[in-house]
């Protein structure tokens, strides 16, 4: 045991022994010793002591005790795993504990999830890419107008006839099987019979009583040969009955009930042409502003197979009861050009507007597209 100036018990601490060839001694003997207090709690000081053999007497010098670990070249050091461990994610962090302490069920979740993970990267990496090669392509303003094409498309598909823009033929635009199938069409067989016997004086009478103008016409210029007669008298009810649904609110089970409307078409105009809501705990059917809209298009589009792919929009739009603008915006919709004529009756002249469909079908500007470009400009 030594004593210090510093009132320390000093311990000769066994923990190793160093030979060292200096100080000029032949050989000399290093102990570590530790400070510790009377109390023995660990002191922070530190000594060594050399021990010389031939005098017997020991020399102690101050030190500080290192603790060294041994770096194998390409491993990362303590340190560097404790940052990667604390930029890791509760996920990552989650998932190493299941790779080494979860079970064979959680591991092969586990593996599941990360191959499926990389096959989303994957997947988002070629559609960047295919995105970026289309851009580059196209440019950003034709991709735009497409964008804005498939856009107003959407919206008219929702009150629009079914369309084929690709057609050869302009009967086949808009197929009229698609507005009245073979089975409906048969089904008009009896009330079409009734339109195309009536009389001058029945005639006059629907026009006194402010019957639909396009009706009206239609039954005055019936064609005289018998087929042509039955398919448009046939094509005559069925507009007068879609008139007379655009201006219902409500509908019941029983409309077209007094002119003998067949179940099928009862049941076609109700399902294509009213929205369910409910009133009072009941189902209501209900003629919306945009069922409206889509009755003004089928009507339109019935009209282009009745004369010859040519409507009068001004008399439709009076015997809808809708705005001519409205009238006008579903023509250009459906990809009718546009013009006027003058009409003389009763030494008046009147303007209307017709519509007609050629190929290929017109294309015009959507208004927001129009009110970009006045901004732009």
């Amino acid at each position: 045991m030594l004593r210090t100036s510093g009132s320390r018990d000093l311990w000769v601490n066994g923990q190793g022994f160093i030979s060292v060839n200096n100080h000029g001694c032949d050989q000399l003997q290093v102990e570590v010793l530790r400070g510790r207090n009377r109390r023995g709690s660990c002191s922070s000081r530190y000594y060594v002591g050399v021990l010389d053999k031939k005098t017997k007497q020991m020399e102690v010098h101050n030190a500080q005790l290192f603790s060294l670990q041994p770096v194998v070249p390409g491993e990362s050091t303590a340190k560097d795993e404790t940052d990667a461990h604390d930029t890791k994610s509760y996920r990552q962090k989650v998932d190493s504990l299941i790779e080494a302490f979860g079970t064979n069920k959680q591991k092969r979740a586990l593996s599941s999830r990360r191959l499926n993970q990389v096959g989303s990267e994957s997947l988002q990496q070629a559609v960047a890419q295919a995105a970026s090669n289309i851009i580059q392509q196209k440019g950003i303003e034709v991709l735009q107008q497409e964008v804005a094409d498939s856009k107003a498309q959407a919206e008219a598909a929702l009150y629009l006839p079914p369309c084929n823009p690709e057609a050869e033929k302009e009967a086949d635009v808009y197929p009229f099987n698609q507005l009245l199938s073979d089975i409906e069409f048969d089904a008009l067989e009896s009330v079409g019979r009734k339109m195309s016997e009536l009389s001058k004086d029945e005639l006059l009478s629907m026009k006194e009583k402010g019957s639909p103008q396009l009706v009206v016409r239609h039954l005055e210029f019936l064609p005289s040969d018998t087929p042509s007669r039955d398919r448009m008298s046939r094509c005559v009810w069925y507009l007068s009955l879609l008139i007379n649904l655009a201006h219902e609110k409500k509908v019941n089970r029983k409309f077209g009930s007094k002119d003998d409307c067949p179940r099928i078409i009862q049941n076609k105009v109700m399902k294509a042409f009213t929205v369910e809501s409910f009133n009072n705990g009941r189902v209501m059917n209900m003629v919306s502003s945009s069922m409206k809209v889509k009755l003004a298009s089928y009507c339109l589009a019935l009209l282009l197979h009745m004369n010859s792919m040519t409507a009068n929009l001004t008399l439709l739009h009076q015997d809808l009861g809708l705005p001519e603008t409205r009238i006008l915006e579903v023509a250009k919709a459906m990809g009718l050009r546009l013009n006027k004529v003058v009409t003389d009756v009763i030494g008046r002249g009147d303007q209307h507007r017709l519509a007609c469909l050629e190929l290929p079908l017109a294309k015009y500007d959507h208004p927001g597209q129009r009110n970009k470009r006045r901004k732009l400009h």
